[in-house]
């Protein structure tokens, strides 16, 4: 009866917006957004056991659509893609269109291959040791224009440049009302360093809803941007001599309306559950970039002297470290860090719910932080590196695969099988493109991303 009640007030609301298509969406382990729209005509025949896909779409990389028989998967199975209705919204972009997420579910239960319940995992998972976890993405994309040339910035501008501003007021301004306007509350904007690049924030919420968030702002930006002409690319390199766009991930710890993460008297003003955190982070972190950075493309980004973190160190106020921590001066501690070893070639929902399984595991085993780096790791010798126990990230997809797959802790936080799609697609894509030049993977891969 409740479900007939909810049905007949979904269905209202999606008539009086004036939509014909509901398009159901999931993120696949190369993170392609992906999605089957149902008529709303048709709507009562999926509402409550959505539409079917094959489950070899889990098992499919970013260069094609061919299944990797590697992942375990094949053309044979099928699951059911079953909307979360408190997830709908309305497409101001494309008004006749709705979007709602969906949970992947065979036989009446979440499929173990499922990216969005890994996640929900990792938050019940938090939720048992006492701890909620709050995440933002924080998006660098570039809005390009294709030209006889190919590919061109669609300014030359510099870092946060009043002019690029200019430029770009109007689909800046679309982008940041069709925001708003799905629910999702736009903090900062300033164009970014490379000509062409921009940055949006958006407000911290809870970890499931800032991965959604993370999928319907790619979504929103990219569509928009289409729409005066240009294209939008969250591709971590495209240009060889212009900065990387990343997507860093800030966090925060609360315990029943607290935040968890100020302490007056704590080193650099965090709590010892902070510290326990970052620890976890930093201690997996190689095997957590094959989650968080995981295209080839990805290392091109991650380079001493660029401010995206390519030394396992953690800091305050230090851009070089991978682990950020914000002085706060209206609060007088800090109250979140940012992890920078993120970009947006990463599935949300793999990423931040493998995050928080390693902070996890600090906090489980008690693990103390290394001393706060407050240097450009980069300026440091071999000897001085090694003495202050900072190693180099790993450098490129291969050598993070082969952390990933040695770490059990992460292994066993994703489940074999989804550890097993995961691996195989990644892997296929580091043997087909670990020999490209830049050239070859931003022609593949730009409007992957």
């Amino acid at each position: 009866m409740a479900g007939n009640i909810k049905f007949k007030e979904i269905t209202k609301t999606l008539q009086q917006a004036g939509v014909k298509f509901v398009r159901i969406l999931w993120c696949d382990n190369a993170n392609i957004i992906r999605g089957k729209a149902v008529h709303i005509d048709m709507l009562s025949h999926y509402f409550n056991h959505g539409v079917g896909i094959s489950a070899g779409q889990q098992g499919v990389p970013v260069m094609y659509d061919a299944v990797m028989p590697e992942t375990g998967l094949s053309p044979v199975g099928e699951v059911r893609l079953v909307p979360d209705w408190s997830t709908l919204k309305m497409l101001t972009y494309s008004p006749s269109h709705a979007r709602v997420m969906g949970n992947m579910v065979l036989n009446s239960s979440p499929w173990a291959i499922c990216p969005r319940n890994f996640l929900m995992r990792m938050v019940a998972r938090a939720r048992g040791q006492g701890l909620l976890v709050k995440a933002a993405f924080e998006n660098e994309f570039y809005l390009l224009r294709q030209t006889a040339k190919g590919l061109e910035p669609s300014d030359t501008t510099l870092f946060a440049s009043t002019q690029a501003m200019d430029l770009h007021l109007e689909v800046i301004d679309e982008i940041a009302d069709s925001l708003i306007a799905q629910g999702i509350p736009v903090e900062q904007y300033y164009p970014e360093s490379g000509p062409g690049q921009q940055e949006i924030s958006v407000r911290y919420t809870d970890a499931k809803e800032a991965a959604d968030w993370q999928i319907a702002f790619r979504e929103t930006v990219r569509a928009i941007a289409s729409r005066h002409n240009l294209e939008a690319s969250f591709l971590p390199k495209i240009f060889p001599d212009a900065a990387g766009s990343g997507c860093h991930i800030h966090l925060s710890l609360w315990h029943e309306g607290k935040n968890l993460l100020p302490d007056f008297q704590g080193v650099c003003g965090l709590s010892q559950t902070a510290r326990e955190f970052i620890a976890g982070i930093l201690y997996h972190l190689p095997s957590l970039m094959a989650l968080t950075t995981p295209s080839v493309n990805s290392y091109r980004r991650l380079l001493p002297h660029c401010w995206s973190g390519a030394y396992c160190c953690w800091g305050l106020d230090n851009r070089e470290a991978a682990v950020r921590v914000p002085t706060d001066p209206a609060f007088g501690c800090p109250t979140h860090f940012e992890l920078k070893i993120v970009d947006a070639s990463a599935n949300p929902y793999l990423a931040l719910g493998a995050v928080i399984a390693a902070g996890l595991d600090g906090v489980q085993r008690n693990l103390e932080v290394p001393l706060p780096v407050n240097i450009d790791p980069g300026n440091l010798s071999l000897e001085e590196l090694s003495a202050q126990g900072i190693s180099r990230l790993p450098t490129n997809l291969g050598e993070a695969i082969a952390h990933l797959q040695q770490n059990d802790l992460l292994l066993q936080a994703l489940n074999k099988e989804l550890s097993q799609a995961f691996l195989a697609v990644r892997q296929s894509e580091w043997e087909a493109m670990k020999d490209w030049d830049l050239e070859q993977e931003v022609k593949t891969m730009w409007a992957r991303y």
